[in-house]
């Protein structure tokens, strides 16, 4: 007879369950330096978050190294439950399978380039527990998400009583960072958020800005399984914007923190980064940093027919080495 019939777990979910999906399927290009940022990103989380919390990690066909060091967290007692495919399934389907599972009533998302400092956990709960009908809550603001799926968000921000603000609002310390960390120059950033507005809203004392991101967010569980979508995928990438606009098409607020509660780390660290890791105690070398490329070279590679016709190659590489 198994020695588990009639016997009960002790087993008791927290509210909150921590999702991070990883995926670093080798050590070259574009993730060169990305072992680091993952190590970084679950360190921080477990270290700054005080709240409880379940972690739940999808690992989507990493190389083996990310699986050894996923699977010391397991034995650890680190991460609760760890999903180890052996492909690469997916971001949204991956995103199903994590939420569908997780035992807690709230989700706490993120892909896994995210900082979490001190904190960050209480100030999502606090906005997702005091404003109605929250459908996403970030920890840091980036103005090019006002571009669209607000629409609730903003017919929110227009009751009587909620103050509302609109204009230049936004830290130019955290524009600067998302450009450093994102590979943005001022030049494409600005040409991003053109025409665009920071709105900042106080509900019964709790201060947000309008948007949110899917790169890391808090969501009562309910609410997000509603926006995703429930066929299999067969994209690698993408729907991630439908999924913005599915939350907002079910009149749910997309809200972010302030002051910021994360940092983006990007696919390197760099010296500015590491030395803000390291002062909360975790340690990390800066990435090598490549020459500067020649001013012509630089021009010539900002050409959208140069940039065109390298994407088209970057991507069918792409799925040969990961095929």
């Amino acid at each position: 007879m198994n020695p588990g019939r009639g016997k009960t777990s002790d087993y008791q979910p927290a509210r909150v369950t921590a999702a991070v999906l990883t995926f670093l399927p080798n050590d070259v290009g574009y993730f060169a330096d990305r072992f680091d940022v993952m190590r970084v990103c679950i360190e921080s989380l477990l270290k700054n978050t005080k709240e409880p919390f379940d972690l739940m990690v999808f690992d989507n066909g990493s190389q083996r190294k990310v699986v050894d060091y996923l699977r010391g967290l397991r034995e650890t007692g680190d991460i609760d439950f760890l999903y180890l495919s052996a492909q690469n399934v997916g971001k949204i389907n991956a995103l199903q399978m994590m939420f569908r599972t997780a035992p807690g009533d709230v989700i706490a998302y993120c892909d896994d380039d995210v900082f979490f400092l001190p904190g960050w956990l209480e100030r999502h709960l606090e906005v997702l527990d005091t404003y109605p009908n929250v459908g996403l809550v970030t920890g840091m603001y980036i103005k090019p998400h006002m571009k669209e799926g607000v629409e609730a968000t903003m017919r929110f921000a227009q009751r009587i009583d909620v103050k509302m603000e609109r204009g230049q609002l936004v830290d130019h310390v955290i524009e600067q960072h998302y450009i450093e960390n994102m590979g943005r120059t001022w030049e494409r950033y600005n040409q991003e958020v053109d025409d665009l507005e920071d709105v900042r809203i106080t509900y019964r004392g709790i201060q947000t800005y309008a948007s949110a991101g899917h790169y890391q967010f808090v969501a009562k569980k309910e609410k997000i399984l509603q926006a995703l979508p429930r066929e299999w995928s067969q994209n690698l990438m993408g729907q991630m914007r439908e999924l913005d606009l599915a939350v907002d098409g079910l009149d749910l607020l997309r809200l972010c923190t302030t002051p910021a509660t994360i940092r983006l780390l990007g696919n390197q660290i760099n010296k500015k980064g590491a030395q803000m890791i390291k002062e909360y105690g975790i340690q990390v070398e800066a990435a090598r940093q490549e020459k500067t490329t020649a001013d012509w070279k630089a021009r010539l590679f900002r050409r959208p027919l140069v940039q065109k016709i390298a994407y088209f190659f970057y991507e069918r590489l792409f799925k040969i080495i990961n095929a």
